[in-house]
């Protein structure tokens, strides 16, 4: 048996803290050493609505959405034997980066997905943990269409489910006391790994309708 313990409430300002992070250098508002565009922003317009967005600056950075839960009153963590579900409106603009993780103390980086649409059928799936991930293609897959995604946290292995149907268990898990705070944002890429947004595109999108984290009931 297992109990809902977070709900996401984005526009929740004790759940979520919007618009920075120390998965980023110095909290933010960017991260150009990991070839992203992002110029951090607390606007809620770019996240407080579910909808994650990003729009070109004058500069060449684009302004963009996050929320993490680091640093919230709430303070909530993912811990070992929780399983999260998250219902994910991909995007189509070329250069969108948009993802669900984890991040604590500068690791425990769990990727719920990350995803390009210039691959547009491919889910990034990644436990940097303990180093495993996968590449999964997929026709459920495609730019602008919904997914529903699962992922167990196990000790020993993390299993990630798409649309009911397990596609990955790594066999590495996260250990026994590992926890970690949520992030869902989206980045631009800078074009280093995948193609950076089109000259004329102005601004890009994807949306998470909703993101619940269940954990084992006590006995």
């Amino acid at each position: 048996m297992t109990d809902v313990c977070f709900r996401a409430d984005f526009a929740s300002s004790s759940q979520w803290v919007a618009g920075r992070s120390w998965a980023y250098p110095d909290g933010g508002p960017t991260n150009r050493n990991d070839n992203k565009l992002d110029h951090l922003v607390s606007d809620p317009a770019y996240s407080r609505g579910g909808t994650f967005r990003a729009t070109r600056r004058d500069d060449g950075l684009w302004d963009a959405g996050l929320l993490t839960t680091e640093g919230s009153e709430d303070g909530f963590m993912v811990r070992t034997g929780d399983r999260l579900d998250a219902r994910v409106r991909l995007p189509v603009e070329i250069g969108a980066w948009p993802a669900i993780w984890t991040w604590r103390d500068g690791d425990q980086e769990i990727d719920v997905f990350e995803y390009h649409p210039d691959n547009p059928d491919l889910l990034e799936l990644s436990n940097h943990v303990r180093d495993a991930h996968r590449y999964h293609r997929d026709e459920a897959v495609r730019p602008g269409g919904w997914i529903n995604l699962r992922v167990e946290f196990g000790s020993r292995t993390v299993v990630w489910s798409l649309n009911g149907r397990r596609v990955f268990a790594d066999h590495r898990g996260v250990g026994r006391d590992w926890h970690a705070y949520l992030i869902v944002n989206l980045s631009v890429c800078a074009g280093r790994y995948h193609p950076a947004p089109d000259p004329e595109a102005t601004e890009m999108s994807f949306e998470v309708s909703a993101l619940t984290v269940r954990r084992p009931a006590r006995t």
